[in-house]
């Protein structure tokens, strides 16, 4: 484990357009508390320092003082500074914190002074979270979630991760491990203490422990909430050429995101734009026309449009009023794969050439954005259909997938094994990729299951 003291910058980095009124400079590690006090009193710098200089403010007491370079002695800025005794702060060791005004000048010129004291370095990316998990005070889960509340673009994706950040994927993943620790210790048990007045229907009870265990993790793999929020809902934009698909796009994103024209068969490829739609992030395609066409750059744009549907979250047929849109409607539901009638949206367009109404479309204008909000209203009733609540903490990250899948398969050769010793590595591979997911792989945790449960040589 390192012991050097870190620090950096914990607030943006300030620009000439904008200074910003507060910077923050952290600092952990054995000597922050040193930093501090030998950058406010040039005397203790000199005469060398302990914790127990009276000059130190009290921990977590936030005391005005001068900045001072430690060369030349010059103030370099005046604010507030505080320290934090180890092991109760976030990193588990030593910090403190310099908050400074937000100039440019007064953070590089207070960074540089920290770095001439000799005995602190700056830290690396993520090193203040990689500590903080290495002293216990967070899992790896917990780590990822702080990444993904600083990344959080919109309400609902800030939701998950302060979710996430107060530990429910790690109670779920650890309670896992629990039941699983626990029939693993059970069948080492039976393997190894032949001769012990062991329980009745051990191979029952970890059969069934063990069969519960792999539905719970097959359901929570089938649960895509938590990666469709940190990627974005995908929606897919669909219809017959000149339907005003396009045009859509650019109402939808507030600006012209792609090509319009009355010419048919202008989309070839899809068209991507990123929007926050009600506090849920949203990719939406726009994609070529769906027609039939002796053009190979246009059929392997219909076929690209196809597949963008197929894959999609959420499907937005655009009709056109002035077209035979009933039957389009009918033939392009009937044809396109995966449509869900209850969730996916059909939009009549061009209103304002010709009338449009019936039951469960929405009627549009795209050039004057009549009935835009009905169509706003209905995308985010969907999407939050797509991702109504449940009770457990949604999978968020593809390392979890990888790990969930490999401990998935391995409980499932543990259930069809036809030794008990088989049937205990299989567990124990399924414990270690469980493990993996929190940064928690213990052997020790075993021989205690156990020896509590079984009081083995009473």
């Amino acid at each position: 484990m390192d012991t050097d003291t870190i620090y950096a910058l914990g607030t943006p980095t300030p620009s000439r357009a904008a200074p910003g009124a507060v910077s923050v400079i952290r600092l952990s590690g054995p000597r922050a508390p040193d930093a501090l006090i030998f950058l406010t009193e040039l005397k203790a710098f000199k005469r060398g320092y302990s914790v127990r200089d009276p000059s130190l403010p009290e921990p977590r007491r936030m005391v005005v003082r001068g900045i001072l370079d430690p060369e030349t002695s010059e103030e370099i800025d005046r604010g507030l500074v505080v320290w934090f005794e180890a092991p109760h702060t976030e990193t588990g060791e030593m910090m403190a914190e310099l908050h400074l005004h937000g100039g440019r000048a007064v953070v590089n010129a207070a960074l540089a002074a920290i770095a001439r004291l000799g005995f602190c370095r700056l830290a690396e990316p993520g090193e203040f979270t990689r500590r903080a998990f290495e002293h216990g005070k967070l899992d790896l889960t917990r780590a990822e979630a702080i990444a993904d509340l600083v990344a959080a673009e919109t309400d609902q994706q800030r939701k998950l991760a302060i979710q996430q950040a107060g530990g429910a994927l790690q109670r779920l993943y650890d309670d896992w491990r629990t039941v699983g620790l626990r029939a693993l210790a059970h069948l080492e048990a039976a393997i190894d203490f032949p001769d012990e007045d062991l329980p009745d229907g051990i191979a029952g009870e970890v059969k069934t422990a063990l069969a519960s265990l792999q539905g719970e993790i097959g359901a929570h793999l089938d649960d895509r909430r938590g990666e469709r929020l940190r990627d974005g809902l995908h929606i897919a934009i669909i219809g017959p050429p000149n339907a005003g698909k396009s045009s859509l796009l650019n109402l939808l994103a507030q600006r012209d995101a792609a090509i319009v024209s009355e010419t048919a068969g202008t989309t070839r490829d899809v068209i991507e734009v990123h929007l926050d739609l009600g506090g849920w992030p949203v990719v939406l395609a726009d994609t070529a026309g769906l027609r039939e066409s002796t053009d190979t750059i246009e059929q392997e744009g219909v076929r690209r449009a196809k597949a963008r549907a197929a894959a999609a979250d959420l499907r937005v047929l655009v009709l056109d009023a002035a077209s035979n849109w009933q039957a389009d409607m009918q033939a392009l539901t009937a044809s396109t794969e995966r449509w869900d009638a209850a969730r996916d949206i059909v939009v009549i367009n061009k209103t304002d050439l010709a009338p449009a109404s019936g039951v469960g479309i929405v009627a549009l204008s795209a050039a004057s954005a009549t009935g835009l909000p009905e169509l706003l209203e209905r995308l985010e009733r969907s999407a939050a259909n797509l991702m109504e609540e449940s009770a457990a903490p949604p999978l968020t990250r593809a390392r979890h997938r990888e790990a969930l899948l490999e401990a998935h398969a391995a409980l499932g050769r543990a259930l069809d094994a036809p030794e008990i010793a088989l049937a205990a590595e299989d567990l124990r591979l399924a414990m270690r990729a469980l493990g993996r997911i929190t940064g928690t792989v213990r052997i020790d945790e075993l021989l205690d299951v156990i020896f509590r449960d079984f009081c083995i040589g009473k």
